[in-house]
């Protein structure tokens, strides 16, 4: 597959990096020779000092034979007008990185795909999104509903209070009839897709698919249930996550957002107007002023600002202070192992969830999402079984899935259902499936339609 990357910055050089992992054709363009150098240190795949919006330098990058197109400058305006080149050169998709929600709105979807630019990302918002899910339960670290919340999947750290998980085999613990399955394992560095012999211990996250008419049960199992629900909440930094984030909080919680910055809060409290949102100008690590603004009666605390240790730090101080909910955005991908040791509650990374809404458009299989897990190297993701594929041949237990690759649930009729070895998948079906990111790959496989070609996967 030949893939062209327009913008050697953050979130760039992070899908470089993934997929030269890959048997791609990558070529990765910049203006600036010495950010394709240092995002390119000893990375397989071609570089190109050339304007993304030259048509002489995307045709010498290969422009009209590329299979996707993924224009991600920090310019808006650029990554649109190179998508337009690139599909007019002969590009077969194109996906351009944004700054404005508007343009998500799916009355402007046929507008764009006629412009040339077949997708739009927003790293910004969909790191708003995760964050909002994570606040709005203070007892999870990851939560997300599939196909509009037929099936949840609940990423829970497991403590002591989770006795009645402990010292059980998991094909006891959750047998073919139980309503969860246990369908991967966080344990120190290690990533587990389990099977029936494993055992949970204290320490791990674990992540159950269930039903949402199950979540009670699932936060009583773990011992969760006297976790307080989060009606107050404290951000630190004034970016566009932070603000995104508090468009997206829903009526009921209460928010304070500190800035350092004396005129970025004044945006701010022109941009929030609509939003009851209390802007504070101050610094976030100073812990008096926190005191001060009612931390101790705080239930959540997102630290956002640009700087990963300062965002672990203030986490870190935000659970001295007796906060339950921490969240923080950790952009630095080495500090990421870091953060989960040091247990600071959820962590966001907007690359790797950028990534994951790319990764679905290499896939010759029919995907409605990709998921990364951000702190475990594993990925979910909602398949449609189409007519005569592979996994629609037989019944789970006999499909050969490779170890580290495990079928959660499905979504028949819009109805969720949890699998087991009997279950007989159908066409039309929406296959939840979780996979150790090396195998990700060899998922196409089973779900492509007959006689399709393999686009490969990456991470």
């Amino acid at each position: 597959m030949k893939i062209i990357i327009a913008g050697a910055g953050a979130v760039g050089s992070h899908l470089a990096a993934l997929l030269s992992k890959e048997n791609h054709d990558i070529v990765l363009i910049d203006e600036d020779a010495e950010k394709l150098a240092n995002a390119t240190d000893g990375l397989d795949l071609m570089t190109l000092a050339v304007s993304p919006t030259s048509i002489m330098g995307l045709k010498e990058a290969g422009t009209p034979q590329a299979d996707l197109f993924i224009a991600v400058t920090p310019l808006e305006t650029k990554n649109m007008t190179c998508c337009m080149l690139a599909h007019s050169l002969g590009a077969k998709k194109t996906v351009a990185r944004i700054d404005n929600g508007e343009y998500l709105e799916e009355r402007n979807r046929e507008f764009f795909t006629g412009m040339g630019i077949g997708s739009l990302i927003y790293p910004e918002v969909l790191a708003a999104r995760e964050i909002v899910d994570g606040v709005r339960r203070s007892w999870v670290r990851q939560w997300w509903d599939v196909h509009d919340g037929a099936l949840t999947i609940l990423g829970i750290k497991l403590r002591e209070e989770a006795t009645a998980l402990y010292g059980k085999q998991l094909k006891d613990l959750c047998p073919p009839d139980s309503p969860y399955h246990i369908v991967t394992i966080k344990r120190d560095e290690a990533t587990i897709i389990p099977g029936g012999f494993d055992e949970l211990k204290q320490g791990d996250i674990a992540y159950f698919m269930t039903t949402k008419k199950m979540v009670p049960y699932i936060r009583e199992l773990v011992g969760k249930e006297k976790y307080p629900d989060v009606k107050r909440l404290m951000i630190m930094g004034g970016g566009r996550i932070s603000v995104e984030t508090c468009h997206l909080l829903p009526d009921y919680m209460e928010a304070k957002l500190i800035e350092q910055d004396y005129l970025r809060c004044q945006q701010l409290t022109e941009l929030l107007d609509n939003d009851d949102v209390l802007v504070i100008n101050g610094d976030g690590r100073d812990m008096q002023m926190l005191q001060e603004e009612g931390i101790r009666q705080t239930q959540a605390f997102c630290a956002l600002t640009s700087d990963s240790e300062d965002n672990i730090l203030a986490c870190l101080a935000a659970k001295r202070m007796g906060v339950r909910k921490t969240v923080a955005l950790v952009e630095n991908m080495e500090y990421i192992t870091m953060a989960e040791k040091l247990d600071i509650g959820t962590i966001i990374n907007k690359k790797v969830i950028a990534a994951g809404h790319i990764y679905q458009m290499m896939l010759a299989a029919d995907v409605a999402s990709v998921k990364s897990l951000t702190i475990a190297d594993a990925d979910v993701a909602e398949f449609v079984a189409v007519e005569g594929s592979l996994v629609t041949q037989k019944p789970v237990m006999h499909l050969g899935l490779p170890k580290g690759i495990t079928i959660g649930g499905i979504v028949r009729d819009g109805v969720g259902e949890l699998v087991n070895g009997r279950t007989q998948i159908l066409p039309g079906d929406h296959v939840v499936v979780f996979s150790r990111t090396a195998l990700f790959k060899q998922l196409d496989r089973f779900f492509q339609k007959p006689k399709g070609g393999l686009f490969g996967m990456f991470h």
